[in-house]
């Protein structure tokens, strides 16, 4: 009799066995439908010694029900899932469904029905109709997906179609992607980045697993430097995954790629439709050799994709903080992208020009291989930082730029140049309170303060999505006109910088504005088409883009990502203004940074103005070492949630009251969270400070394993945090 243990997507169940029917055959990494009392659930076979469960009698096995047409899981990816479960504490389940995240893709080969406009008019043409009719120009999907496009009801389409506006196509779900070539458009090197490329294409051809740091200033090249191990890889008939930080970056950069390689990548994030997941998944899982995709560029979740032959991680701006995922499994792409390449035996790329702290020690260690590029390509010059005192060169009252900053933004309109301005804080105004009674405008499922978006005209919570118009009175005391706003958001900047140059035509760049890849592609080409005068952004505009005549970059307030408890503040500081600085002067033309502070005198501040990276790192390297911290300690935190407060802060208690006392853990906490109420649920959290001899995972598994809790508690841990909300 033939018996297989399944992993099943149920983390309360754990392993299940079955009986193989006579004729079926699987495997391991095989993907299977099973009956699971009444229903049927989908399931990966796994080695039974690697999943051990209670014994179960032969006789009560009940049979697969079928194996699903798609190649089964590879040995390298599950021992990757098996990995990431265990590092960071999560439920095996939970990492496997990030393997099949397209249902879809599961069915096998298919055909689907989607509908694109004739250009026909309709009989009656009602404002619905008019309104869906412009959206869906150039659009071609199911009516559910362009229902959404358009914002209106699935029987409003229905009636166009019926009338022969919109026309039903037969589309291929599984057909090909256009293939990139190795040599389509290859560049012309500077002689660090031939030399860079070089170690790369040659980790590639002998398929061996190097990590490699490829650190380069802003402007250097470092695209470049690894299009060409992409190159190598192709030639090889091996696929390559790139990781992006943002989606916002994605259509900037497929226009790159397909310059150099003749064709646009897969692409994989979160606001693909349906059917594109699946085209991009079956693409993937088939390989090159069978027409399936070559390279993938995608957000943190494309990593768990089941590549069929992959033979090159790319992990680009690899210090930025969005690798990390704060819901659900917890981890680290950069962190895990390292691991998958080790269990693919093949190279990984970091490229960032401002590395993380724990990245530049594993290269201190040998672990990594460094490269540099130190200057930027074509003899164009880092930008001079200039530091503007606030408490010296105060803005007038009710502004927010310094007068050096808006002689500076004058200078350079006259003169047919672009500034940006930088800005990492959404909205109009942070805040919002009646000057009458001092009301303020909190959100109700948070412990935090409404954001005005005055381009939208509403106040958003900026961490649950709450939204509310704005009121035409105060809330509590009922006096008209008496709200203000608090505090500048970029929105707010933009109205001040309209104000002093009203000629000046101004673009806001931030996750509202540009939330979609279209939009980016389209406020990119309004910049390079020098459409736009002045850019005001967030972190969004921090990285990725090449202005070739951006000449000015304003940071209006150094000190805000000081502000708080992070632990990694000053890091990510300097990493931010960093690369926003590096926007400046990539063209011909020498670009010139200006940097509003209060705290000239912090040592973040002082080392972004002597442009001294290396004593930057070292100081905070010596920091982190006496406190023990990543990369010289080990972080993990316990946050404990309910929407009871009672029962969140009881939960914790429980916990802290069953510490472990070892001699290599500190356990700090409990204590409310500082975002102690977040989407409804009353928020807890303790931190465990640990040497990094000590196996922190297991003396929280050790330590959680004995306790149970109310059904309605949550208890997650977060290993290695960047997130201390």
């Amino acid at each position: 009799m033939n018996r297989v243990r399944l992993l099943i997507f149920n983390a309360a169940l754990g392993p299940l066995d079955y009986r193989v029917p006579e004729g079926m055959a699987v495997e391991a990494g095989s993907v299977v439908v099973a009956p699971l009392g009444p229903r049927q659930t989908v399931g990966v076979v796994w080695e039974a010694e690697r999943l051990p469960t209670a014994p179960v009698p032969d006789a009560k096995l009940r049979p697969l029900i079928a194996v699903l047409p798609v190649p089964p899981i590879r040995a390298e990816l599950r021992r990757l899932l098996e990995w990431t479960a265990d590092y960071y504490c999560a439920p095996l389940s939970a990492v496997a469904r990030m393997v099949l995240a397209s249902g879809g893709a599961l069915r096998g080969p298919a055909t689907m029905t989607e509908y694109r406009l004739t250009g026909g008019a309709p009989e009656r043409l009602t404002p619905q109709r008019r309104a869906a009719i412009d959206a869906l120009e150039g659009e071609q999907a199911t009516i559910r997906e362009l229902a959404g496009i358009a914002a209106v009801s699935e029987g409003v389409l229905r009636g166009l179609v019926n009338q022969g506006v919109l026309e039903p196509v037969l589309v291929d779900c599984d057909r090909p992607y256009p293939r990139a070539a190795a040599d389509h458009g290859q560049p012309e090197l500077a002689p660090a980045q031939a030399e860079a490329a070089e170690r790369l294409v040659a980790a590639v051809r002998e398929r061996r697993f190097a990590p490699f740091l490829l650190d380069g200033v802003t402007g250097s090249g470092k695209t470049e430097t690894y299009f060409e191990a992409i190159a190598e890889s192709l030639r090889c008939a091996r696929q390559t995954l790139v990781l992006l930080p943002e989606i916002a970056l994605t259509e900037a950069f497929l226009r790159r790629f397909e310059e150099r390689f003749g064709a646009a990548p897969v692409v994989w994030h979160s606001s693909l439709k349906s059917t594109e997941r699946r085209r991009a998944w079956r693409a993937i899982a088939a390989g090159p050799e069978n027409g399936g995709a070559q390279v993938v560029v995608g957000a943190r979740s494309a990593l768990f994709l089941p590549y069929a032959n992959l033979g090159l991680i790319v992990v680009d701006e690899a210090h930025e903080v969005s690798f990390k995922q704060d819901e659900g499994v917890r981890y680290n792409a950069r962190d895990v992208a390292v691991m998958r390449a080790r269990f693919e035996r093949i190279p990984a790329v970091l490229a960032s020009a401002t590395p993380a702290l724990e990245s530049l020690q594993m290269a201190e260690a040998g672990v990594y291989e460094r490269l540099v590029l130190p200057r930027r390509y074509g003899g164009a010059q880092m930008p001079a930082i200039t530091l503007i005192d606030l408490t010296e060169h105060k803005p007038e009252r009710g502004r927010w730029l310094a007068p050096p900053l808006e002689a500076a933004l004058r200078e350079r309109l006259e003169r047919g140049e672009q500034s940006l301005l930088f800005l990492n804080r959404r909205g109009y105004a942070p805040l919002t309170l009646c000057r009458n009674c001092g009301f303020r405008f909190k959100c109700p499922n948070c412990s935090a303060w409404l954001v005005e978006h005055r381009l939208s005209r509403r106040l958003a919570c900026h961490h649950c999505g709450h939204e509310t118009q704005p009121p035409a009175t105060c809330p509590e005391c009922g006096e008209p006109d008496c709200l203000v706003a608090c505090g500048p958001g970029v929105e707010r900047i933009a109205d001040e910088v309209a104000e002093l140059l009203p000629g000046a035509r101004i673009a806001v760049a931030t996750s509202d504005t540009l939330n979609s890849p279209e939009k980016a592609a389209a406020f990119v080409a309004e910049a390079e088409a020098r459409a736009i005068d002045v850019i005001v952004g967030t972190q969004l505009v921090t990285k990725g883009f090449h202005f070739p005549e951006l000449t000015l970059v304003g940071v209006v307030d150094a000190d805000l990502g000081l502000e708080g408890g992070d632990l990694r503040a000053a890091e990510r500081t300097y990493q931010q203004i960093a690369q926003v600085a590096g926007r400046a002067g990539r063209g011909s033309k020498p670009g010139e940074v200006l940097v509003q502070t209060r705290h000239p005198e912090a040592a973040v501040i002082a080392a972004l103005a002597a442009g001294d990276r290396d004593a930057f790192y070292a100081a905070e390297t010596e920091a982190r070492r006496h406190a023990g911290a990543p990369p010289f300690g080990r972080w993990a935190a316990i946050i404990v949630s309910s929407e009871d407060e009672a029962e969140a802060r009881e939960a914790a208690k429980r916990i802290g009251a069953t510490r472990p006392h070892l001699p290599d853990v500190m356990i700090v906490g409990p204590a409310p969270a500082p975002l102690a109420l977040l989407r409804g649920r009353y928020r807890h959290r303790l931190l465990l400070n640990a040497r990094r001899s000590a196996e922190v995972q297991q003396v929280i598994r050790d330590w959680l394993g004995e306790l149970t809790f109310p059904q309605g508690v949550r208890v997650s841990v977060d290993i290695d945090p960047y997130s201390f909300v």
